[in-house]
């Protein structure tokens, strides 16, 4: 089954998150960490395996390496025109683990920064503040991971409490994410499946053996 990366700079409907009592750039810190082990978990032969994003691991550590350094970016106020060309390519050269620790550490001091996710980011689908920005590098982040442990044959299992935070924040956004355009239908999975398969069957993943 095919599914679509998230790309959160791209054209589509701004998500919002539900209003918890959640640091967003603590769980932010928490998602970039868990996905590292994944993408350090990759061996030297499988970096162009196909993953279930129509692009191979490079390619997916790329697109979170990119989608990282976008955030630096609009966070700091720039546009997408201002930005350019600049990110554009692979940002990975001859080590891709430094670059998503790079990447995702410039990321995380952005977000962390006096103030920051109350500033508002120029996104392609509007302006929209940081905080919720930072919700969807969080959601591209994490799901990534699993794409990336799926293609490699890594241990599927995300973190069970990221699990529940990232589903609760994301649940109530089902229709507006699918609207999107930016993932496969969701998967048909029983009501009362654990929480990371209904997380992944909402974003077009099946999790079942």
């Amino acid at each position: 089954m095919s599914t679509s990366a998230f790309y959160p700079a791209e054209r589509g409907p701004a998500f919002s998150i539900s209003k918890t009592s959640i640091d967003i750039d603590e769980i932010h810190q928490r998602v970039r960490l868990a996905t590292r082990v994944f993408v350090a978990g990759v061996a030297a032969d499988q970096w162009s395996a196909a993953t279930n994003c129509d692009m191979d691991v490079r390619a997916l550590v790329n697109h979170l390496v990119s989608g990282s350094l976008w955030a630096v970016e609009l966070i700091q106020g720039k546009t997408i025109a201002e930005v350019g060309p600049r990110l554009d390519g692979d940002m990975l050269a001859d080590n891709p683990l430094a670059a998503y620790d790079s990447a995702l550490s410039a990321a995380q001091s952005t977000f962390s920064g006096p103030g920051a996710l109350e500033l508002i980011c120029h996104a392609s689908y509007g302006d929209v503040p940081a905080g919720v920005y930072c919700s969807h590098r969080i959601l591209d982040t994490f799901i990534h991971g699993w794409d990336i442990a799926r293609a490699t044959g890594q241990d599927l299992t995300l973190d069970p409490e990221l699990v529940d935070i990232v589903y609760a924040m994301f649940k109530p956004q089902a229709a507006m994410l699918q609207a999107s355009g930016a993932f496969a239908p969701p998967v048909d999975v029983p009501a009362d499946s654990d929480t990371q398969t209904l997380l992944l069957a909402m974003l077009g993943r099946d999790n079942r053996p």
